[in-house]
Formats: C-alpha cells, structure tokens, sequence
C-alpha cells in the first residue's frame, strides 16, 4: 500500500502527463498534469478513454498491443508529443496500455523564433556583405565578432585574421575607433585611418550598440576613401595643368586699331618687361584675360607658369584652400600660389574675393610669403601678380567690401581695358575675325562679311562687349545657308532686342511700351540714316504717324513741330 501511495506521489510529481486505462479501454488514472493538458475535471475513472478524451488512440493501443512512439498531436490550441505503450503480464497478455505525453506548444514556439532569428540572421548577413562599405562590428570589450567581405577587400585582412581579436589588430594608423566606443559609449564620425597591410586610407563612423539600456558592443561602417583621394590628386594636377596651358595669347591675339585699344596695347607692353603688379580694368567681356596672357608671354617669365585663379568662379571656402594650399598628413595639397612659383598669377575677378582671403593676399603681396594652412611653416615663392575686375573697386571700398590697402597694392600699374562702344572703328577687324574663326569651329567657310552687316553690328552699343560680339557672330554663321560664305546682314539676329533692357525696369506696363517704341523709333532712324519716309515704311506705319510718335517722344530736331 505504502509502494503504491509512493508510484502514485511520482507520477503527480513529473511535468509529463500520464493516463493508464485496463484491457477494456477504461481509465484507471489521470495524473493533474495530464488532466490540466487536456482540461479535464473529475469522474473520469472507470470510463472509456474514447468517450473522456475524444481523439485519443489509446484504446487502439491496447487492442492491437503495438507501441506508437512520439507522435506530435494538437489537443485544443496546444501540440503535445505522446508515446502509447501496452501494458503486458509475464506472458504477454495486454492488461491495458499507458500514455505518457508533453504539451510542447512553448518549445515549438522558441523553435520558430529560433528558425526565424537564424533566417533574419542569414538575410542580414547577406546585406551585410552585398555593400561596398567595410562593415565591422565588436563586442563590449572591444573585441572583433564580425566582418563582412568589403572588409576583407579594404583591409586585405580575412575573417579568421580578426574575429576573436582586440580591434587594434586591423589598424596601420591611428586609434581604434570600437576601442573609444567601448570607452567612451558615444558615436564617432568621420575618422580617418589606414588600415590592413596595405595601409589604405579610410574614413570610420562608429555607433554602439544599446541593448535594454546596456552598452554591447559597436558597430563600425569603414569608407575606403584612397582611390577617392587619388582621383582628387589627379585631377587637381589636370586642373594646374589647364590653368597653365592657359597662357596662349600675345598682343598679336589682340584685335584692333582703335587709339584707346593701342594705348591700352602699348602700356601693357611697357609693364610686360617689369616684374610689377598689374591692374587690368574695364568691363565684361572686354578682353582683360587676353591681355593677361598676353603680358605674361612678353614678359621674362614667359617659359614659366601661368596659373589662373576666377576668384568667383571658386566657392568662398574653398578658395583660400586653392589660393595657398593645406598640410594634414597625406591629405595635403599644393596651392595655386605656389604652383605660379617663377610665373604668374593671374587673380581674375579680384573684386568678387571675400575680406578674409584680401587680407591674406594683401600679406603675400607685400613680402611674397605665405603659410599654407594647417602648417607653421612659412613658404616664399618669386610670383608675378596680375590681378582683373569688371567692378567698380572704389565703391566697393567706400562700403568696405574691398581693401583698401590692398587696392594700392594691386594698383601699382592700372590699365584701362575699353569697351567694344568706345572702339566702334574695331568692329569691322574683330567681325571678320571671328567670322573666319568660329566658322571653322562649325566646319563653314566664311570668307568676308558685307559692308551693310559691318554697318549693322556699329549701331549697336555692345552691352556684352567682345564676347556678345562673337556669340552673334556664331549665331548669324548658324543662320547661314550651307554654301554660302559671305555674312550678310540678314544673317545677324535683330540686335536691339538682344539686351531689352527695357524688361527689366520697374514702372507702369503703358511706361514700359512707351520706352520701347522710343527706342524702336531711334534705332530705326539711325538704320536708316534719318530717313523719316523710309523708317515709317520699315515699322509699317504711316508717316503723320511717325511725325506724331516723334513730337511725342522728343525726337524732333529743335524749333521742328509736327503739324496734324
């Protein structure tokens, strides 16, 4: 009795569910795990097991005596695992059977988060690997736990050479960026190192890793930023390289025979033979990199650089960087000032540069040295200083734009460029130059211009200077029939609405209209060398009306009336 109370205290003791039923299928125990499995309540004993636990197989068992082992079945929204034993005499008589079952529903459960967490795992290690960026990622001590395969690439370091090992282990130069996360706790951007045997320049962001509030590690996104930085040396000496090809023209190059082009002419040859500061001034378009050119060709510098600097073409951050260059390591650059070393340097635009890079030209200018930046040593290079603007410095001096001191500095030899209005005698040299010129740029052959289109192109006052010039000229030899070679006037597009000044005043729409048939009316009149009737046939109207307009616009000759 006491060995069956015994049995009895075990079998409720155990996490497995147990039921035992006689020969006839009947139930002779239910321990409380199998009845809290199956949600069973009491006056179950002596029932058939079939009627108490519909889907069961037991009763089978005990008729075919044949074991069924670890069978996986649903009872209700749980999965249990049974296995179905016969019960036997010595003899092999069946008494009944046993069934001995487990409700596995939170093991399967952890088992699909197990597959799923391995399935995340592979998808996040295959985009680990399929970026271009190094990926590394280390444990809380800082100790490498994974790599991907860029890693490998950049570094030149396989999996097997760093996973396990401090992340000092990949670094050539520099401090470990996992090892100041583990220190620090804090992210870290845009580091630069060089790592592997091969010393590779990189640059690192580091983040750690926060889980539930505790710091577990860091992960590391590796640039490789070498054959970045070798292109940006390569083209950088492109650039010198053109800057310098630049210096391609002689006073020869310059056209024209105007009095105050060949005085401009003969006083940037006088200047050419000195080593001094030049100032070139006049409008856009008027030709002042030709003359800068063609001095540096005149001069005894002529073999040596010509380095050329648009102070507005570069971004203001960047050109103190061009202008005298920076040290940092491998990261540094020669600077423009130093490259025109024996030569000259041309500051084109000058009145566009900001007051914190004039102050540091006016320094180099006075002593011809200079500090490039992130260095304490002071570089001094023979320069020549030819400097250009379309501006009116003096104004912008006056509201302290523009240095003064550095103003008389740069105008130790001014020289008066004119504009393409004050030098209509040159038109007719010019247009025929870059008739032939850009004609043979567009693959026609231009031989000569008519007298009537030289005539045409005077009238106009030029507002773009030389270089307007040449883009109507290019747009009057598209306009040209294939065959023919002589320019003619109706090749030229209708000149005084190139600039139409007139749109861009303020003023009432009638004030507007107004202003513009004025100015029709006169050029018009000056086409037609004053002919009244001719102009009044030319704008298509009458001319009682042309009489009208120009009473009414001030156009008349004085003591001149217009009678209706």
């Amino acid at each position: 009795m006491e060995l069956m109370k015994f049995y009895r205290t075990v079998l409720e003791s155990i996490i497995e569910g147990v039921i035992i039923v006689d020969k006839d299928a009947k139930i002779l125990y239910i321990n409380k795990r199998a009845m809290h499995i199956l949600k069973l309540k009491e006056g179950f004993i002596g029932k058939h097991v079939a009627d108490v636990i519909p889907n069961t197989r037991l009763h089978i068992v005990v008729q075919t005596g044949v074991p069924e082992v670890d069978e996986v079945q649903n009872v209700g929204e749980n999965i249990i695992i049974t296995s179905r034993m016969p019960l036997t005499d010595e003899c092999g008589n069946i008494l009944g059977a046993v069934a001995v079952f487990r409700d596995i529903t939170s093991m399967r459960k952890l088992a699909e988060e197990i597959t799923n967490l391995h399935q995340i795992e592979a998808r996040l290690k295959a985009i680990i690997d399929s970026t271009y960026d190094a990926i590394s990622v280390a444990d809380e001590n800082g100790y490498i736990v994974l790599v991907n395969k860029a890693y490998t690439k950049i570094t030149g370091l396989k999996p097997e050479e760093v996973i396990g090992k401090p992340a000092t282990v990949d670094i050539a130069e520099g401090e470990s960026i996992h090892m100041k996360v583990a220190r620090t706790k804090k992210p870290i951007f845009n580091a630069r190192l060089k790592v592997g045997p091969l010393k590779r320049e990189v640059i690192v962001n580091a983040m750690p890793l926060i889980v539930r509030g505790k710091f577990s590690g860091s992960v590391a996104v590796v640039h490789d930023v070498s054959e970045i930085l070798e292109l940006t040396r390569e083209l950088n000496e492109v650039k010198r390289y053109i800057r310098q090809l630049k210096a391609q023209y002689t006073f020869d190059d310059i056209i024209g025979k105007s009095e105050k082009l060949l005085i401009a002419k003969e006083q940037a040859k006088k200047v050419a033979k000195t080593p001094a500061t030049v100032f070139l001034r006049g409008e856009s378009g008027t030709g002042k990199e030709l003359f800068a050119h063609a001095i540096h060709n005149e001069s005894n510098r002529k073999n040596n650089p010509f380095v050329t600097v648009n102070c507005a073409a570069i971004p203001e951050n960047m050109l103190e960087i061009e202008l005298f260059g920076y040290t940092k390591d491998t990261f540094g650059q020669k600077g423009l000032i130093e490259e025109a070393e024996g030569g000259t340097l041309f500051l084109d635009e000058i009145g566009k540069m900001p007051i914190s890079v004039q102050a540091k030209i006016l320094r180099f200018i006075e002593n011809r040295e200079f500090l490039p930046i992130g260095s304490n040593r002071v570089k001094k290079v023979n320069v020549r200083i030819i400097a250009s603007t379309n501006m009116n410095i003096e104004e912008l001096i006056r509201k302290e734009q523009f240095l003064i001191d550095l103003y008389y500095r740069l105008n130790v030899f001014p020289i008066y460029i004119p504009p393409l209005r004050e030098r209509k005698e040159d038109i007719e040299e010019l247009a025929k130059f870059l008739a032939k010129k850009i004609g043979r740029q567009y693959g026609r052959n231009v031989v000569d211009i008519t007298d009537n289109a030289v005539e045409y192109l005077k009238k106009y006052d030029w507002p773009g200077n030389i270089r307007e010039l040449e883009n109507i000229i290019g747009r009057a030899i598209i306009n040209m029939d294939i065959g023919e070679t002589i320019l003619d006037k109706r090749h030229i597009p209708l000149l005084f609405l190139e600039n139409n000044s007139i749109l861009k005043k303020e003023g009432s729409l009638r004030s507007m209209v107004e202003d513009f048939e004025r100015k029709m009316i006169e050029s018009s009149l000056k086409e037609n060398n004053g002919d009244r009737t001719l102009t009044a046939k030319k704008l298509k109207i009458s001319l009682r009306t042309l009489y009208y307009k120009m009473e009414r616009y001030g156009l008349l000759k004085k003591g001149e009336r217009y009678e209706a």
